[in-house]
């Protein structure tokens, strides 16, 4: 061994093995570290969102600072430039270049100047012009304006100060994410606008406009929880609003745990958090209090529906993309290490026992709704009790000798650094399944194989659902029986044919995940896989199409083609699959529109009424050039 030691090369480390990296230069080489992931604009929380999120945070800092009542944003998506003005006090002139290029450097350190902001590192604008191919900063202030360009966080262009007299005062920033960085990325419009109505609903009195269009919230939390209910409130929304807490929540059927739109200085704290974990444990308790039976609080929860936001000095976050706050009390510490601010869980208490005492008892119908709530969860947690136990003894055993699935190493519900990138492929059969296996990261890469089609689970119980082995199996694997915050995988991805059973379990998975785990749709987690078609090659070249004007682009683009109609995952090899499902996989995120009528269209497409769907089937069919039906 030591022989074997000393004939092993060594890497030389010296001073040239030193290297200093310059600001911009360390956020483009470590993105990760600054915006979450990269992505190419499928998932919400891909790094093109943070980049526009970063300039708007700043534009919102102003606004609650009392500065700037209008926000515009605007998306050319053809050329995917962003541009975001706001009409605050605008950027000091004389530090306008390094606001937004030198790390550690900007008015947040103060608090005096800005007091419960969201960008307290200095870092955000700086990761954006970085992260940028193009970059452009101005700065409109006391009758003057100064304007500076950059390209990948290097200045290219500045005009120093001008008088310009007819400009209101604010910040206009431009920029286009680095393809180099991003890949083929796009805007997905929907995300864009949700950012954007949280913004209104959080800051009321603030006006936006995204493309023209104007963004107004008159009722803030209240507003955001009835326009992104997916089923009807069983009691009005009670909304409380008391110093830097606001909260409204409402309880719903068709919900197996509570469910959270939380925020922290109008940062969208998706995964919760301390002042998440304050507002559960004191609801239960003053509801408990209230009612005087001593029921657990996840029975008093289920079907809880809350929006939540709290202000506090100085926030800690747990990562730079501020998803989760870690802050205790409502203040930092003092450099001693002291801290004589009151503990958040404590504020939160104290708000709830005074507001929410007081309502339930001068609102005697929505109490009384409240405890038909209750008492029905209570009576549904008796009845799956036994064959919940069953079943999750059951599927630990199945799991191990089991091969549905397949793990991965990294898991979302871990501190891991590429916990983001954890994907679960659930596909149809042992062919397709086989191909993914062999070709996945298993690293990040999970797979879960289905037996045909799963259960129709419109019409059936929770109850069923741990009767049902392969239902049971694959909620045990993504591990949300006892809500989102387990979730293993970040993507959950359907890989399924595209052909009409391919359709139909797809439609057979988002029944049961609408059905008994809405939040992981509402929360950005499921997609639909998207493969290729056709494959067009000569002995030069070979293209993957997507799509019929894909397929004729490239029979055009390639010289006595030979095309292949993939009729099935499951015909593609693995060395193929590779190319499908790493850096350009192609993936449609399962959005819920505020008008979507969910119980509606399941009933169609999934209820007992077939008479009526055959004929809408039959007043849509159309034909194929191969001859094969297909439904519109």
């Amino acid at each position: 061994m030591e022989d074997i030691l000393q004939n092993t090369p060594q890497t030389d480390y010296n001073d040239d093995s030193i290297v200093h990296l310059e600001d911009m230069e360390h956020i483009r080489l470590r993105p990760g570290m600054y915006i979450g992931k990269l992505g190419d604009g499928s998932s919400h929380d891909d790094g093109i969102y943070v980049l526009i999120k970063e300039v708007i945070d700043n534009a919102i800092d102003e606004f609650t600072s009392g500065y700037g009542k209008k926000i515009e944003v605007k998306i050319n998506f053809s050329e995917r430039r962003v541009s975001i003005r706001d009409y605050g006090r605008g950027i000091p002139l004389g530090k306008l270049v390094e606001a937004v290029s030198k790390l550690n450097t900007g008015a947040k350190y103060d608090s005096k100047v800005f007091q419960k902001s969201v960008g307290l590192n200095g870092v955000g604008t700086k990761a954006v012009n970085a992260l940028s191919s193009y970059f452009k900063v101005q700065a409109f202030r006391d009758g003057k304006t100064r304007c500076a360009e950059f390209a990948e966080g290097k200045l290219t262009h500045d005009t120093d100060i001008q008088p310009d007299s007819t400009s209101e005062s604010g910040t206009l920033v431009e920029f286009v994410p680095d393809s180099k960085l991003f890949g083929n990325y796009h805007f997905i419009n929907e995300y864009v606008e949700k950012r954007i109505w949280n913004y209104c609903y959080l800051n009321r009195g603030l006006t936006m406009y995204y493309n023209e269009r104007r963004y107004y919230s008159k009722n803030g939390l209240l507003d955001l929880l009835e326009n992104n209910l997916q089923s009807d409130p069983l009691y009005p929304v009670i909304h409380i609003k008391d110093g830097d807490f606001e909260a409204a929540f409402t309880h719903v059927n068709g919900q197996s745990n509570d469910y959270y739109y939380s925020f922290v200085n109008g940062q969208h704290t998706t995964e919760g958090g301390t002042h998440q974990s304050a507002f559960r444990e004191a609801y239960a308790r003053v509801v408990k209090e209230f009612i005087k039976k001593d029921y657990a609080p996840e029975v008093i929860r289920q079907g809880l529906v809350c929006a939540l936001c709290v202000r506090i000095q100085e926030p800690v976050f747990e990562a730079q993309t501020k998803t989760k706050l870690g802050s205790t009390h409502l203040e930092p510490n003092k450099a001693d290490g002291s801290n004589d601010s009151p503990l958040l869980k404590t504020y939160v208490l104290d708000i709830l026992r005074s507001h929410l005492d007081n309502y339930l008892h001068m609102h005697a119908d929505t109490a009384e709704a409240l405890l038909a709530k209750i008492n029905a969860n209570e009576k549904e947690r008796k009845d799956i009790a036994g064959i919940k136990k069953v079943a999750r003894e059951a599927s630990k055993k199945a799991s191990l000798n089991n091969r549905k699935l397949r793990d991965c190493h990294v898991h979302y519900n871990t501190n891991h650094a590429r916990r983001l990138e954890s994907t679960i492929f659930i596909t149809e059969g042992d062919s397709a399944s086989g191909s993914i296996t062999k070709s996945r990261d298993v690293d990040t890469q999970a797979v879960f194989s289905l037996r045909g089609k799963p259960k129709n689970t419109y019409s059936i119980s929770k109850v069923d659902v741990y009767k049902n082995e392969e239902l049971n199996l694959l909620h045990n694997a993504l591990d949300i029986d006892d809500g989102i915050e387990n979730l293993r995988y970040n993507n959950v991805v359907i890989a399924t044919d595209a052909d009409v059973d391919g359709m139909h379990i797809r439609l057979l998975l988002l029944t049961f995940f609408l059905r008994f785990y809405p939040e992981l749709i509402q929360t950005g987690h499921v997609y639909i896989l998207q493969t290729p078609l056709f494959r067009v090659r000569n002995k030069q070249k070979t293209a993957y199409c997507y799509t019929d004007e894909e397929r004729i682009e490239a029979i055009r683009n390639t010289p006595k083609a030979e095309i292949t109609r993939f009729k099935g995952l499951g015909e593609i090899s693995p060395d193929e699959f590779k190319n499908f499902i790493g850096k350009d996989m192609r993936l449609d995120p399962v959005l819920l529109h505020k008008e979507f009528d969910t119980k509606g269209v399941l009933g169609f497409y999934m209820g007992e009424n077939t008479l009526e769907r055959r004929e809408f089937i039959m007043q849509n069919l159309r034909v194929e050039d191969d001859e094969s039906i297909v439904v519109a």
